[in-house]
């Protein structure tokens, strides 16, 4: 009908509004899900990881090959998107756990049993480790053990040696005490005997004289090969060290090859209280600064030569270079797994560049991730591999989100100065912001502890390490074996020294460092996929993730156990007014740090005042001195020792093994040496009143599971 006008739209509902928004949001997400499926990968090895008794292998194959073949067929099918992307995420994961326990099998080695008497290890020195406490040490590939069949020799043994390290390359023979891999300091913390069994180390040795000379036929290739870098590795950190003196020097030596021989342990706690300890540990910042410096300073070379530079691609040699210089440095620095992975991403980085393709991409990450789980599945449960690739994918999100500036055609050089200073500091500022927020939840798990001044003392030390420190390492290791190293060395060692001074300063400054208790370790995993949701999403709806990734911070802790008892019955401690009172001052001081950080509590000494000591023991004269007497010789205490305890506190604790019990042990929670070789550590929670006497016990074996690497 002429004339007649149509009504206007309605507005569209809330509703409405709300589910465009929703279907928008889901469709910018077309090229991203894929990026989910390292992460199902990663998923499928942490659940290996997590299970308390080792499965059989059949099932796992089994259920993966199920799993991909569903998956397959479903795109052959052309089924919805939904079901395919569903299908392919139930593939990795099944995946992920079948090559953990592939990985698991592969890797089996024999392990040393506790042996009660010294012994004698004869065998070749592979590489000089980090020094313990008690000394330095070395790791051995033993030829002999004397009470040890040769199937049950370890592949590797790591020792502790009196007296001067022997170097790469020797052959000694010491007289020491065996022991398996240290298992957890209490129940639920980090597992050195799972990272040891990866690394075919079967075993501690604590030589009780001096390391002799040993007289052994020429051993395997492998061995002489592995043998032989290391000699090199060690020979430049001890000329790095001889140019620098240790306390820089020690420093260099241990970002260029790894050897933390020379480093102060005084040094290496202001490095940490400043947030900088990353620094002296090989890992991605220097895989990154060693590749990029190498692959800028090749193009720069190749674009400075006109004629080399109309024949070849300037971008694709500095590419070739990167890779060569990741590949050297991943030999220099011994090839720890946190070098190996940050090469493993470096190096597709690089191929990406060679294959015409972006190199800093989400995806590029993706594949990165997924060959290091490949190779590396174990890598899933370590506080390295956690925080570079939440850290990486952190910035590789900004990076994505980062404005894009036109570029002035023309302007004063004073104005585009400071524009290119202000945009630096800006985007140093926000990588630094974005880096600690995603390695945060992982650095208060794990290590317990927050620098607070971390971001400003990182800011300060980035443009030394990035562009003068590392740079003049690279260049210094490099010429040093021609003699030519010495004024690279020297400008790395001033920049190193104002490093340290920076962190000095930093460290010292009030509330440097807060202790923060770890949270139940199921709110990890959480906190995870709430940081890679905000990283690996585009758009408003990535803030979802955001208090998922707050979970570590915001998560209860739960009730501080009373007591602790060490692995092996020979430390302890109680609570009290938020302080734990170590029983032996001094003594396995190390359990002692890593339980007390865990659980948010300050180590202190026990009060000398109503104690009562032996060379043995030590027990509370009454009810409020403590709860807990203990017994930490090797042999059994006698009946009236024993019923002397029982008297003295309601927790009774005797490192050997007891055949019977006095009366006044009737009522008392009584722990020797057959409760810790089944159990390990020991954490009490008092129930009910303190008349009462009831406790509730969760044992590091009971945590830990029956596994592969709990096994001696």
């Amino acid at each position: 009908m002429a004339g007649v006008i149509a009504p206007a739209p309605a507005n569209p509902s809330l509703g409405a509004r709300a589910a465009d928004f929703l279907r928008a949001q889901v469709a910018d997400q077309t090229l991203r899900w894929r990026l989910w499926a390292p992460v199902a990968f990663g998923g499928g090895c942490a659940v290996y990881f997590a299970l308390k008794t080792e499965p059989p292998a059949w099932p796992l194959i089994v259920g993966a090959g199920l799993a991909a073949g569903l998956w397959l067929g479903a795109r052959r099918m052309a089924l919805a998107r939904a079901w395919t992307l569903g299908l392919m995420l139930l593939a990795c994961f099944a995946l992920g756990i079948a090559v953990a326990k592939a990985r698991t099998d592969a890797v089996a080695a024999p392990i040393a049993p506790a042996m009660a008497e010294p012994t004698v290890v004869e065998g070749w020195v592979i590489d000089v480790d980090s020094p313990g406490a008690a000394g330095p040490r070395v790791v051995i590939a033993p030829v002999r053990v004397r009470g040890l069949a040769p199937e049950e020799t370890p592949v590797r043994l790591r020792a502790t040696v009196r007296g001067a390290a022997p170097e790469p390359g020797e052959a000694v023979r010491l007289f020491a005490l065996i022991n398996p891999p240290p298992a957890p300091a209490s129940p639920g913390a980090y597992d050195f005997g799972r990272n040891a069994y990866f690394q075919s180390l079967g075993g501690v040795a604590f030589s009780l004289a001096e390391t002799r000379p040993a007289y052994l036929s020429p051993p395997p290739w492998s061995v002489r090969a592995a043998m032989a870098v290391n000699g090199l590795r060690y020979d430049l950190a001890r000329r790095i060290v001889g140019r620098l003196g240790e306390r820089t020097g020690g420093v260099a030596a241990a970002m260029t090859t790894g050897h933390e021989a020379w480093l102060d342990p005084a040094q290496v706690d202001v490095m940490r209280d400043s947030g900088l300890a990353h620094i002296l540990s090989i890992s991605g910042l220097h895989m990154a600064v060693v590749g990029g410096f190498s692959f800028f300073l090749v193009r720069l070379l190749v674009a400075a030569w006109p004629w080399l530079a109309l024949r070849v691609s300037g971008k694709k040699v500095a590419a070739w270079a990167g890779l060569g210089a990741v590949g050297t440095y991943l030999i220099i620095s011994g090839s720890p797994a946190p070098a190996e992975r940050a090469a493993i991403t470096a190096s597709i980085a690089f191929l990406a560049i060679l294959l015409d393709r972006q190199a800093i991409t989400m995806h590029a990450l993706a594949v990165a991730a997924f060959v290091v789980l490949l190779f590396q599945p174990e890598a899933i449960v370590t506080p390295g591999f956690q925080m570079s690739f939440a850290a990486t994918a952190a910035l590789v999100a900004l990076v994505e989100a980062w404005p894009v500036r036109p570029r002035e055609i023309s302007a004063p050089w004073p104005i585009l100065l400071v524009q290119r200073v202000g945009a630096w500091l800006g985007i140093a500022v926000m990588a630094s912001l974005v880096a600690g927020a995603a390695t945060g939840p992982f650095a208060l798990q794990h290590f317990n502890r927050t620098a607070m001044y971390g971001l400003g003392a990182n800011l300060a030390t980035a443009p030394l390490s990035d562009f003068v420190i590392m740079p003049a390492l690279a260049l210094g290791a490099l010429l040093e074996p021609l003699g030519l190293g010495a004024p690279f060395l020297w400008l790395a060692g001033q920049g190193i020294g104002l490093m340290l001074a920076i962190g000095e300063w930093t460290a010292g400054l009030p509330g440097a460092v807060r202790t923060v208790a770890s949270a139940p370790d199921f709110v990890l995993p959480i906190a995870f996929l709430g940081v890679l949701f905000c990283c690996l999403l585009r758009g408003p709806l990535r803030w979802l993730g955001l208090p998922f990734a707050a979970a570590v911070m915001l998560w209860p802790r739960d009730p501080t156990p009373d007591i602790w008892i060490g692995d092996g019955g020979s430390q302890a401690a109680f609570v009290e007014s938020s302080q734990a009172a170590v029983v032996r001052t001094g003594v396995r001081q190390f359990a002692v740090d890593v339980w007390s950080r865990r659980r948010g509590v300050a180590p202190v000494g026990r009060p000398a005042e109503g104690w009562i000591c032996t060379r043995f023991s030590c027990a509370p004269m009454d009810s409020d001195a403590g709860p807990l007497a203990m017994w930490w010789g090797n042999r059994a205490p006698t009946p009236q020792e024993v019923d002397a305890l029982c008297r003295a506190a309601p927790v009774v604790s005797v490192r050997a093994a007891l055949a019977v019990l006095p009366p006044s042990c009737d009522g008392r929670l009584v722990l020797d040496g057959a409760d810790y070789a089944r159990g390990g550590a020991v954490e009490l929670w008092r129930d009910g009143p303190a008349s009462a006497s009831r406790w509730r016990a969760v044992w590091a074996a009971e945590v830990r599971g029956d596994r592969p690497w709990s096994r001696p």
